[in-house]
């Protein structure tokens, strides 16, 4: 970096070059996340519940191979 201030000499020579912390660009991506991963999880029960039901109708049994 060529700015100096951004570098620190620390006992022993040791230089620091991040001694003062660049600021982190935090985006608010995660706001809706709750929401998202709720309608994610509910879509899945329901393949899930009618793989469930299909299997059921064209076997006789609930878990095919097992009961």
């Amino acid at each position: 970096m060529s700015n100096s201030s951004y570098v620190i000499t620390e006992d022993g020579g040791r230089q620091n070059m991040y001694a003062n912390e660049p600021r982190v660009y935090h985006a608010d991506n995660y706001s809706g996340y709750a929401k998202e991963a709720e309608l994610a999880n509910s879509r899945w029960a329901m393949i899930g519940f009618i793989a469930a039901i299909g299997a059921y109708a064209i076997t006789g049994q609930v878990i095919p191979g097992i009961f």
